[in-house]
């Protein structure tokens, strides 16, 4: 099932969300102090186009929190905004709630990608 799943979620918005990943993690690599965040763009990048069947765990300590910091007031807000609105338009049918609800576990990752690993 999550197979297919996946091919849907990549039509209907995963290309998108993934793009955009994509596209922050190369303007963050531009900069020599944007490296480490770019990687973490890239990681996640992947999750974007295929979310289903897996999972985000969190954790960390204060240096990932201090990059949390960093990152949101850098990309994280749009990012999260992208995928929290692409989420909302998928609570509108039944049979999007699924997808929502990807999209709403990748609005939180790209708030605190920093001490998140995919599982």
């Amino acid at each position: 099932m999550s197979c297919l799943g996946n091919i849907i979620w990549f039509i209907f918005g995963g290309f998108l969300l993934g793009l955009e990943w994509l596209v922050a993690g190369v303007m963050c690599c531009l900069t020599i102090v944007g490296i480490p965040f770019g990687i973490q763009c890239f990681k996640f990048a992947e999750l974007c186009f295929f979310p289903f069947g897996r999972e985000i765990e969190y954790g960390g300590g204060a240096v990932s929190l201090l990059a949390n910091i960093v990152w949101l007031i850098i990309c994280g807000l749009p990012l999260a905004t992208t995928a929290a609105i692409i989420g909302l338009v998928f609570f509108v049918t039944i049979i999007g709630i699924p997808f929502g609800i990807q999209c709403f576990k990748i609005a939180k990752l790209a708030l605190m990608p920093f001490g998140a690993k995919v599982v």
